[in-house]
């Protein structure tokens, strides 16, 4: 079949997005897989899909697929892209938008400057729930937050463990740049502890409203930017007490703005989305 697709990036984030509203959309992990590689594909850490609404108070269905294939719960910049591609396309005439996906419902909407601002939220703070084992582990209290040690090549690191949605695990490092995250990302992404695989994010903090971060992504590898990462590591900071909001996000792509005041209050992500072009592939 030839599929008609969208070239779009979040802070340097990439995605194709679908329009499956308008194309009969019925792929295999494989064909996913197939898309979203560099070298035979088309190219993204993400692929978009947007869908009809499955619930009667909402506007679209979201669903995401990885680059290895695997559909996921959430992504942050994917969801300012999916935005942009609703309104573009004239899908619809909003501004502000109910968007279903697999982890519930969000809300983004367009801001008078062409920024994005997605409602992400309330963070999910219980282990359990992330999901995250830590049976046999004694939490380490930092202000509100409560640290875990897990052993990674022979050290111990401290992490925060939070969920957007999507599963993270945050841990503060002092020269983030130079860190070594192509090694510790894919260990902490399929250790043990951590069930549905997890997030890897390392988080230098600059100041109180302003840090630089990395993300080694679930089933992409390390992105030039994460939303749902962003998210998780100021949430992560201000509970140890190190940041307060709103923070500025500086990731390899480009930066994000992050605002929480608190448990049980949401989580508002705000950043670019950017089409880069528009094609056909067949498959």
């Amino acid at each position: 079949m030839k599929l008609k697709f969208t070239k779009m990036h979040g802070a340097g984030n990439d995605f194709v997005v679908i329009d499956a509203i308008n194309q009969d959309i019925q792929f295999t992990t494989e064909q996913w897989k197939h898309i979203a590689d560099r070298r035979f594909g088309i190219g993204a850490d993400q692929i978009l899909v947007v869908e009809r609404p499955q619930q009667a108070d909402v506007d679209f269905r979201y669903r995401i697929y990885n680059a290895d294939g695997g559909e996921v719960e959430q992504c942050g910049n994917g969801s300012r892209a999916f935005v942009r591609f609703v309104i573009d396309k004239k899908l619809t005439d909003k501004s502000r938008i109910r968007v279903e996906t697999m982890s519930g419902i969000i809300e983004p909407r367009m801001e008078a400057d062409g920024r994005i601002t997605v409602d992400m939220g309330a963070p999910i703070l219980d282990p359990v729930k992330v999901p995250f084992d830590a049976t046999g582990l004694d939490a380490v209290a930092q202000a509100a937050d409560q640290l875990w040690s897990i052993d990674i090549q022979g050290k111990h690191c401290l992490f925060s463990v939070v969920s957007m949605g999507n599963p993270h695990a945050v841990q503060v490092v002092t020269d983030v740049a130079h860190y070594p995250v192509d090694i510790e990302g894919p260990i902490i992404e399929h250790h043990v502890r951590f069930p549905r695989r997890v997030n890897a994010g390392f988080m230098q903090v600059n100041n109180r409203q302003h840090i630089d971060l990395r993300v080694f992504e679930r089933g992409a590898g390390e992105t030039l930017a994460c939303g749902t990462g962003a998210c998780a590591a100021v949430v992560a900071g201000i509970r140890r007490g190190l940041l307060d909001s709103p923070v500025r996000v500086t990731m390899r792509g480009g930066e994000l703005s992050i605002a929480w005041h608190g448990e049980g209050t949401p989580v508002m992500l705000s950043g670019p989305a950017v089409t880069v072009f528009e094609g056909e592939i067949n498959l």
